[in-house]
């Protein structure tokens, strides 16, 4: 929300601006969609993979203390009428701290996933920024905008960087410009 505030407000400082601008040199700005750069960056795929590998692995070992849960309500179920009150209760209580534990190592192990998966896409985000750089330097862009990050509402579809971008990251058309 405040980026999207920030981003409203760096737009309308620019439209002000603009004119200002415009005696000198002209404003040059491009866009980008991350999400599609991203999805298809080298490297991506393989971090996304990865993590998906870890993240099962973290999964499964959470499963032994699912199916302990698993079985000790089945057990409760099944013994529960011959049980005293007290019985009864301590079990409850016995199973919903299992629970409890449960939800807590899951919670945390949701965490290091997160974690995780920033650690794995890093690289592919810094070489992605790089690159993004690099294009905005060598073909003199003022600004390069984020359609996927919801900054912008139309543009000019000439105006898209995306491919340039995607190009430059897979090794093609590396230090050249476009026709921009």
């Amino acid at each position: 929300m405040i980026r999207k505030i920030w981003m409203g407000a760096l737009a309308s400082a620019l439209l002000v601006a603009a004119p200002m601008a415009a005696q000198t040199a002209p404003l040059k700005v491009g866009y980008i969609n991350s999400a599609q750069i991203l999805s298809e960056a080298p490297g991506a795929g393989a971090a996304q993979q990865q993590f998906e590998e870890e993240v099962a692995s973290m999964r499964a070992s959470l499963q032994p203390m699912a199916d302990e849960i698993d079985q000790l309500v089945q057990q409760y179920e099944q013994q529960q009428l011959t049980m005293s009150e007290t019985a009864r209760q301590q079990r409850q209580q016995s199973i919903l701290e299992k629970q409890q534990e449960l939800e807590q190592r899951a919670q945390q192990m949701e965490v290091q996933a997160e974690q995780r998966r920033t650690a794995l896409i890093q690289p592919v985000m810094d070489e992605i920024g790089r690159v993004i750089e690099e294009v905005r330097v060598e073909e003199g862009y003022h600004l390069i905008f984020d359609i996927a990050a919801g900054s912008v509402i139309a543009a000019d579809p000439e105006l898209d960087l995306t491919q340039e971008i995607l190009r430059r990251l897979q090794g093609d058309g590396a230090g050249g410009g476009g026709a921009r």
